[in-house]
C-alpha cells in the first residue's frame, strides 16, 4: 500500500522555474505554482534588536541587559535583529556573489546536485508541497543546501544559547551540548540566521497578524527554532514565517540553520519540567524530526512542532 508521502518529492529539480522567471513573454503563472497565499502584512518597527557585542562584552551591567532583552525577544517575538555580530561585510558580499554564480549555471550542471534524501550533504532544486487534500504544488523558488561547518555562525549560536540558558537559570555547561516563495512554516533546530541581498520578502506572524521583517544592511535576522521551543518547554517561541516573491527583482537569502547532533534526542529541559510540573512537548531524535518536517508536513495541516505538543489531561 502506498503511503501518503509517496507523491511528496521535496527535492525534485524542476528546470522550468528559471525558464519561466527569465521569460519576457510570461503572462500568467502556471497552475502548478498557484498555491493561494495572502501576502498582506503590517509594517512594524518593534522587532527587537540585540547587540551581540554587549552579550560578549566585559561590562556586566550591559551584558545583563542584553541577556534580558534576548530572552524577551525569544519569548515575545521569536525573531530579532542581531547587530555588531562580528561577521565581516566582505564575507557576506562574497557569499552572495557565489550564490548568484551557482544559480546562473546551466540546469544540466545544477541537476547533478539534485538530492534524494534529507541527509545528502549537497542538494539543490525546487520544493514541492502538498495540502491536506493531497494537491501538489511547486514553490516559486530555487535552493541550494549545504551541510558544512560554519565557524563564525557556530560561535554566535553557542553564545546565544548560553545567554538563553542564563536567563532561564539553566546549567550552561550541560544544555548547549545537547506562487509564493515559501509558505508559512517554522524552522527545525535551535537558531536560524538569515541575510538577504536587499530585496525584502520575509514576513513573520506575531499575535495573530503578519508583519514584514525588514533587517538593516549588514545585520543578521535571527529566529528561535523548533528545538529551542521544545527545549525551553515553550518559553521561547518558534513562530511561523513565510517568504513572498518580488515581481521586479530576484530575492536571494542565505540561511544558516543550527541544530544539535542528529542522534540527539531533544525534549524539554528537566529543570524547566520540574518548574512547570509537566513536559509540554514530546522528545524526539533530531534527525527523525528533520526528516519528518521535510517529508510529512502538509500545508494547512498540523506542523511537526504542533504534533509534539502534549496537552494536559482533563
Amino acid at each position: 500500500m502506498a503511503s501518503e508521502c509517496d507523491s511528496f518529492k521535496p527535492f525534485e529539480f524542476d528546470s522550468t522555474l528559471k525558464l519561466l522567471s527569465d521569460s519576457s513573454t510570461l503572462k500568467a503563472v502556471p497552475s502548478k505554482f498557484n498555491l493561494t497565499n495572502d501576502r498582506t502584512a503590517f509594517t512594524s518597527d518593534s522587532l527587537p534588536t540585540i547587540d551581540f557585542s554587549a552579550l560578549v562584552g566585559c561590562d556586566p551591567h550591559q551584558r545583563s541587559k542584553a541577556v534580558h532583552h534576548l530572552a524577551t525577544a525569544c519569548q515575545d517575538w521569536g525573531f530579532f535583529i542581531l547587530v555588531n555580530h562580528g561577521v565581516p561585510e566582505r564575507l557576506m558580499s562574497e557569499m552572495f556573489r557565489e550564490m548568484v554564480e551557482f544559480f546562473s549555471l546551466a540546469d544540466s550542471e545544477k541537476k547533478q546536485y539534485e538530492a534524494k534524501s534529507a541527509s545528502d550533504p549537497i542538494k539543490c532544486g525546487n520544493f514541492n508541497v502538498a495540502n491536506t487534500s493531497n494537491q501538489s504544488f511547486t514553490l516559486w523558488r530555487e535552493y541550494l543546501k549545504l551541510y558544512e561547518y560554519t565557524q563564525m555562525i557556530r560561535v554566535l549560536t553557542r553564545k546565544l544559547i548560553e545567554a538563553v540558558c542564563e536567563a532561564l537559570e539553566l546549567n550552561q555547561r550541560r544544555y548547549p551540548d545537547q506562487a509564493i516563495g515559501i509558505p508559512p512554516h517554522t524552522d527545525h533546530g535551535l537558531f536560524t540566521f538569515l541575510i538577504h541581498n536587499g530585496v525584502a520578502g520575509l514576513q513573520i506572524e506575531h499575535d495573530g497578524k503578519w508583519f514584514n521583517a525588514d533587517s538593516p544592511k549588514n545585520s543578521i535576522l535571527v529566529n528561535a527554532a523548533d528545538q529551542l521551543e521544545i527545549f525551553t518547554n515553550g518559553r521561547c517561541k518558534s513562530v511561523k514565517h513565510r517568504a513572498v516573491v518580488n515581481e521586479e527583482k530576484d530575492r536571494i537569502s542565505i540561511v544558516v540553520a543550527n541544530g544539535p547532533s542528529g542522534e540527539a534526542v531533544i525534549g524539554p529541559a528537566a529543570a524547566l519540567v520540574e518548574k512547570d510540573g509537566r513536559a509540554k512537548y514530546r522528545a524526539m531524535k533530531y534527525e527523525e524530526y528533520v526528516e519528518s518536517q521535510l517529508t510529512k508536513s502538509r500545508i494547512g495541516g498540523k506542523s511537526i512542532l504542533e504534533q509534539q505538543i502534549i496537552f494536559p489531561a482533563n
